[in-house]
């Protein structure tokens, strides 16, 4: 008969053992409530690493040596391009969507009336059928969701007007007094560890400073050619839909594909030439952009394989959604340049771990 062991724990370890347990908890917990000022303080975080080369160019050339006044300088530029860009496309944008608005009747009356390149919807789908049929069942309000329509919208409004002025305000700071918290970081490590957590420090600023500024410009050329793709086969709301497609652009491997079927979907009410067109020009783009444009504008910077990509995506999307998935390559990007600093320091001291 084997014997019976008793294993006794301490209080201090129970204790111990409760305290992390809920520590984590608490953590865990203001991490989720505070889960929108966390997403205002990631998206600043890259705007500031985008425009950082440009105030480091700014100290180097430009004889700017104070980092506040080429802080300044760059910011400047860079909002005032922001502007420049609304100006121009902003009143032009506003006019093809009151236009839009303006021809939703039409739409609607060729739906009921199974007329235009809409009418299928009621001649095969009785689609006019089946929302009266839901408005008699539900309501206007479940249709429609109107309940409490305008308290959010007015939450929605306040909230992104406060978000953007959070944002503009932030991305200055970190241009400003990044380079001091860095420091302040590696007082913080054993003076012998300094020039290796250094480098892995530019590594990760380098890969995620490139990704972010190459994904902005990559979007950018994406909705300039849209645009001008629209504009020469006549497409209504060109500029509109550009500015859909330089957004949705932003998003990896998802978002062009997005665009490409909504852009299509499009041009094809316009007319079937037009849409054929569209398609094949998204197709040949999609193929510049991912072998010539994206190797040419990332250069060294993001070397992910297109599974660890995926998982990637996926991830930042099952957590933080749109942009959690925005910001998952660079994460990545940056765990794999620790991974690869850890097992090189593990090659050359095998008897140490960190």
């Amino acid at each position: 008969m084997i014997p019976e062991r008793l294993v006794r724990f301490r209080l201090r370890t129970v204790l111990s053992l409760l305290v992390i347990i809920i520590s984590v908890a608490v953590v865990l917990e203001v991490i989720w409530i505070a889960r929108h000022v966390l997403v205002w303080i990631a998206i600043s975080l890259f705007l500031a690493l985008a425009l950082n080369p440009a105030v480091e160019r700014l100290q180097r050339q430009r004889g700017l040596k104070r980092r506040g006044a080429a802080a300044a300088v760059a910011y400047l530029l860079a909002l005032g391009v922001v502007v420049a860009i609304g100006f121009t496309f902003v009143p032009t944008l506003v006019h093809q969507v009151n236009d839009f608005v303006n021809k939703l009747p039409d739409y609607a009356h060729d739906v009921t009336h199974g007329r235009g390149r809409l009418g299928f919807l009621e001649t095969k789908y009785h689609i006019q059928e089946r929302i009266e049929k839901a408005v008699r069942d539900g309501g206007a309000t479940k249709v429609l969701g109107l309940s409490g329509v305008a308290l959010s919208v007015a939450k929605s409004v306040i909230s992104i007007v406060l978000a953007i002025v959070t944002i503009l305000f932030m991305t200055y700071f970190m241009l400003l007094e990044g380079p001091n918290w860095v420091e302040r970081f590696f007082g913080l490590v054993p003076e012998q560890s300094r020039p290796r957590w250094r480098k892995v420090g530019h590594e990760i600023y380098r890969t995620v400073g490139g990704y972010v500024t190459g994904n902005l410009l990559i979007s950018l050329i994406a909705g300039g050619l849209t645009t001008i793709v629209l504009l020469v086969l006549g497409v209504p709301y060109a500029v509109a839909l550009g500015l859909i497609v330089a957004i949705l652009d932003l998003i990896p491997l998802a978002g062009a594909t997005i665009a490409a079927i909504l852009i299509g979907v499009v041009a094809f009410l316009h007319s079937i030439p037009a849409g054929i067109i569209v398609v094949v020009f998204f197709i040949v783009y999609q193929q510049v952009e991912n072998h010539v444009l994206q190797p040419l504008v990332y250069g060294r910077t993001v070397q992910l394989s297109p599974l660890t990509v995926l998982i990637s995506i996926l991830i930042g999307a099952e957590l933080a959604g749109i942009i959690g998935a925005l910001g998952a390559i660079p994460v990545a990007g940056s765990i794999q340049v620790v991974i690869n600093d850890w097992r090189a320091h593990r090659h050359e001291h095998p008897s140490t771990a960190l």
